[in-house]
């Protein structure tokens, strides 16, 4: 597994993925792709089998009542997994860092693969809530 972190969030975050074990993690600049539109990226993401993390939550998943329904991730049947971080834009590094640990104990209670997931990383005021989701949703029978 390998995390691809977007332009928006701090190059520390990558370096901190790989010093956790994902040893091919990256962040879009260092891949020469700042400035690429989300489309762009999707597929890009998708194609390297990546597990995208960014803070364009609703670009990426849609809205955070129905994931899915909407947005890049729309339609799309299979992926590496998304990462979504919920918190206000101009977040500190130390926080983004504190976040980002939330999401790879996440990983790892999942043996290290979120294959068609979601993890939801929301910074609140009392601390951070990390939950995993199905993405696309799953059915119920």
């Amino acid at each position: 597994m390998k995390l691809l972190v977007d332009e928006c969030l701090s190059p520390q975050l990558a370096q901190r993925a790989r010093d956790a074990g994902f040893g091919e993690s990256s962040h879009v600049t260092w891949m020469n792709k700042a400035g690429w539109k989300d489309w762009e990226l999707k597929g890009f993401i998708l194609e390297g089998d990546w597990t995208f993390v960014t803070i364009n939550s609703v670009d990426f998943r849609g809205p955070r009542s129905n994931p899915g329904s909407s947005g890049e991730y729309a339609g799309v049947d299979l992926h590496a997994g998304l990462i979504c971080f919920n918190a206000p834009d101009g977040i500190r590094r130390d926080a983004q860092l504190e976040m980002l640990d939330a999401a790879i104990q996440i990983i790892e209670e999942h043996g290290g693969e979120i294959i068609n997931m979601l993890i939801e990383v929301t910074l609140e005021d009392d601390g951070i809530e990390a939950q995993i989701f199905s993405l696309p949703p799953q059915e119920l029978d």
